[in-house]
């Protein structure tokens, strides 16, 4: 399903400068740092002169060649995880494992011990601040969240085992600011949980709707009238660079607001709720694509969900159902989320709307359809 980047690699000339205000400065890690958030975080960063280190599982020359540094290795590596924070003043923790399918242990070894390896690295080569990328999903409680806040609990209960696996790596994340308080650590920390990042240059979510629209494999789920949040790629990015200045301000002579995000964690989105399906066939529409008609309801959808998860479980079968409970609740359900709490603490404020993000977004794939043909 993947789309290649915006250009296929990093362009040769970095980003121009934010209109943010300055960060935190000093030296980063960035996890994840080749993936779709982490590259453009990397990109950001390395623009305003910050020494970053990226690690990741696979080699990214192009960022190297920007000045990053790189080390190779994934989060079930605690060794080399904690070695990497070694310089940091700040970490930004974007990896982990994806996906609604799959084996708990693989999840939990990469999500929570991941983590926790990375915490104690943080603590053991003195890092300041941490900006974890968590997920909205860490309060999925299978029913419609409509203008949901910080106050849902975590979840619990899930057929899947990435927001199982998120939430607990959240709770400890969240934890260790207040502990390290208490022992005397330096350290900080933020979650942050972006929903459904897209933007130009996605490789999964847009580039997955398209494929399955294409094969013609993409039903309506439930009623066609849920309404969801996403976040453009670049406010996400503002708003961990956001969160980073928090952090750093916390404890100083901050203003109103200010000071209060250690410790805490924040739904990222646009801000701009739209019916899911609607913004879909709008997409497919404006791509020459015919728009979703086929629909199926959430009960079909979930007994299907649940046939597939037997049959995929049993017959040890690689790869994602094309169906699970979990996605078929994603999909016909409300999950829209008040930024609220973000724009208080973080100074977050959306700067690409849904109607300019989508624009840049459709001439981007109209000319990646051009250069293919």
């Amino acid at each position: 399903m993947p789309l290649s980047s915006l250009s296929g690699s990093v362009s040769a000339a970095l980003p121009p400068p934010s209109p943010l205000p300055p960060a935190a400065g000093g030296a980063a890690l960035v996890t994840g740092g080749t993936g779709f958030l982490g590259r453009r975080l990397v990109e950001r960063l390395l623009a305003a002169g910050r020494p970053v280190t990226v690690l990741a599982r696979t080699p990214a020359p192009d960022l190297e060649a920007c000045g990053a540094k790189f080390v190779r290795a994934s989060l079930d590596d605690a060794a080399a995880v904690a070695g990497a924070c070694r310089g940091a003043e700040t970490v930004f923790h974007v990896a982990a494992r994806v996906g609604v399918w799959g084996r708990y242990e693989d999840f939990y070894r990469t999500n929570v011990l991941g983590t926790r390896a990375l915490l104690e690295g943080c603590r053991r080569h003195g890092v300041r601040r941490l900006v974890y990328t968590s997920t909205p999903s860490v309060v999925y409680n299978g029913r419609d969240l409509a203008g949901a806040d910080e106050s849902l609990t975590l979840t619990e209960a899930c057929p899947s085992p990435y927001p199982l696996t998120k939430a607990l790596a959240e709770r400890e994340v969240c934890a260790a600011s207040a502990a390290g308080q208490e022992a005397g650590h330096a350290l900080r920390t933020v979650a942050l949980r972006p929903h459904l990042i897209w933007g130009v240059g996605d490789p999964h979510l847009v580039p997955r709707v398209l494929e399955r629209a294409r094969a013609g494999r993409l039903r309506i789920i439930g009623d066609g009238r849920n309404r969801v949040d996403m976040v453009h790629i670049e406010n996400a990015v503002d708003a961990h660079v956001l969160a980073e200045r928090a952090l750093a301000e916390a404890g100083g002579a901050a203003g109103a607001g200010q000071g209060s995000a250690a410790g805490k964690a924040y739904f990222v989105t646009n801000g701009e709720p739209v019916f899911l399906w609607d913004w879909i066939n709008g997409l497919l529409t404006a791509l020459g694509e015919p728009p979703v008609r086929r629909r199926v309801s959430l009960r079909a959808a979930s007994a299907i969900g649940a046939v597939c998860e037997t049959a995929w479980r049993v017959l040890r079968k690689r790869g994602e159902p094309p169906m699970t409970r979990f996605v078929a609740a994603e999909l016909a359900k409300d999950h829209w989320f008040s930024i609220e709490a973000a724009r208080r603490d973080l100074g977050y404020a959306p700067r690409i709307s849904m109607a300019t993000g989508t624009a840049e977004l459709v001439a981007w794939l109209k000319e990646q359809a051009t250069r293919r043909a």
